[in-house]
């Protein structure tokens, strides 16, 4: 049994902001941990704009707190997200997401994240085998 709260990972390797300071993630589950999913505990800034193109994962994202919205590339439609949304990248959609507000977001990968990914130039996080 794993049992985790999200204040006990603040400061730690599992609180990651990446350099662009759009967002703090707190990694609750990761690939080290075996359940073949990762779960995270995200705050998307206030005000913040982030590319996204999760070609190598899948991704649900639930919101339970905040608003913005997420803009699908492809087909340019804009979905607000308030609490109580959820989306769901199953079609690997190269994306905007935007906070009106602050947002908090409780995100799931599949493939599991290791924890080290960092986002590349094409806003995707790497495929990491080992």
């Amino acid at each position: 049994m794993i049992v985790r709260r999200r204040e006990d990972l603040q400061g730690t390797e599992r609180e990651v902001r990446p350099g662009n300071g759009h967002w703090t993630s707190r990694r609750l589950l990761l690939r080290s941990d075996g359940v073949g999913f990762s779960l995270h505990d995200t705050t998307i800034h206030a005000g913040t704009e982030t590319y996204i193109w999760y070609k190598n994962h899948l991704e649900a994202v639930y919101c339970v707190a905040g608003s913005g919205e997420i803009e699908d590339l492809e087909t340019g439609e804009i979905h607000p997200i308030r609490d109580g949304t959820l989306y769901a990248l199953n079609g690997h959609e190269r994306h905007y997401l935007r906070a009106h507000e602050e947002m908090r977001m409780i995100c799931v990968f599949n493939p599991a994240l290791t924890g080290s990914e960092v986002h590349d130039r094409e806003g995707a996080y790497p495929l990491i085998e080992s």
